[in-house]
C-alpha cells in the first residue's frame, strides 16, 4: 500500500505532521508493506532563489501583524514541536524558495534516500542553525543523506534537473483539491489534510489497508504456463 505524502520544507505542520504520522506508522501492524513517497509543493512558488527574509518578518508582513504577534505565532508552533520531541527555532530561522530543495529530493528519490534527506532538511531548517537555502549546506545535507556530492552539485547548478519532477508533483496535488499542505494520500482512497494527531493516521491506515485487501484479486484455477517479466516461458510437459 501507498501513503504519498505532499509537503514543503518551509511548512512547520508538514514537520510536525511528518513525525506524527510516523509515529501512527509505527503502530500500524502492516506497517512493513507500507511504500511511503514524497512529493513536491512550494508555499511561496514565486519567490525568486536567493530572495531571503527571516520567517519572523515574513509572517508579520504576510498577516498584517506585529513582530511580536508574528513570534507569538511561532511560539505556538514551536510548543506543537516540541510536544512531538522535535526541535524547533523561533528566531533566527530564514525563509526562502524551496523550489531547489525540492529538485535535490527528486534526487534523493532517486538513489533511494528522499526519507533521509527530507528528514535532515526539516532539521535544519526548523532546529538547527543551518539554513537550507545555502547551496552549500544543501550540498552537505545532501551527502549526509547518502547522496554524491558532486552530483548533488551538479542537480543545484542546472535549474532544469528534476525540474519537471517537482511541477509534476505540484500540478498533479491541484489536481487532487491540495491546496494546503501537508497532504496525504493513502492508497490513493483517502486524504488526510493537515498535521494531525497520530490517532488519526493509525486509523486512516487501518481503513485504507482494510478497503487494499478488499480489492485484491482473488486467484482461480490454481497456476498454468505463462512468461514472466524476463520473457521466459514456460513449456507445458505431455503427459
Amino acid at each position: 500500500m501507498r501513503v504519498e505524502i505532499w509537503s514543503d520544507i518551509a511548512c512547520p505542520w508538514c514537520y510536525i505532521g511528518k513525525a506524527r504520522f510516523e509515529k501512527g506508522l509505527a503502530r500500524f501492524a502492516h506497517r512493513d508493506e507500507v511504500e511511503v513517497v514524497h512529493r513536491s509543493f512550494e508555499l511561496d512558488p514565486g519567490r525568486a532563489k536567493g530572495d531571503r527574509a527571516l520567517v519572523v518578518d515574513m509572517l508579520a508582513a504576510k498577516y498584517g501583524r506585529t513582530r511580536e504577534e508574528a513570534a507569538s505565532m511561532e511560539a505556538n508552533v514551536a510548543d506543537n514541536a516540541r510536544a512531538e520531541g522535535l526541535g524547533y527555532r523561533v528566531e533566527g530561522r530564514d525563509h526562502g524558495s524551496t523550489f531547489d530543495i525540492h529538485r535535490l529530493l527528486h534526487l534523493a528519490k532517486a538513489r533511494g534516500r528522499q526519507d533521509e534527506l527530507l528528514t535532515l532538511a526539516y532539521r535544519a531548517n526548523f532546529a538547527e542553525e543551518r539554513s537550507v537555502f545555502d547551496d552549500e549546506v544543501l550540498v552537505a545535507l545532501a551527502v549526509e543523506a547518502g547522496l554524491d556530492a558532486g552530483e548533488a552539485r551538479a542537480v543545484l547548478a542546472d535549474s532544469e534537473a528534476y525540474a519537471d519532477d517537482v511541477r509534476a508533483d505540484e500540478r498533479e496535488a491541484s489536481e487532487l483539491g491540495a491546496n494546503a499542505v501537508p497532504f496525504f494520500v493513502l492508497d490513493r482512497r483517502y486524504g488526510i489534510s493537515g498535521g494531525q494527531p497520530s490517532e488519526v493516521f493509525v486509523q486512516a491506515l487501518e481503513q485504507a489497508w482494510k478497503d487494499h485487501r478488499a480489492t485484491a484479486l482473488t486467484p482461480v484455477g490454481g497456476d498454468a504456463a505463462a512468461c514472466d517479466a524476463d520473457g521466459a516461458c514456460e513449456v507445458p510437459r505431455a503427459d
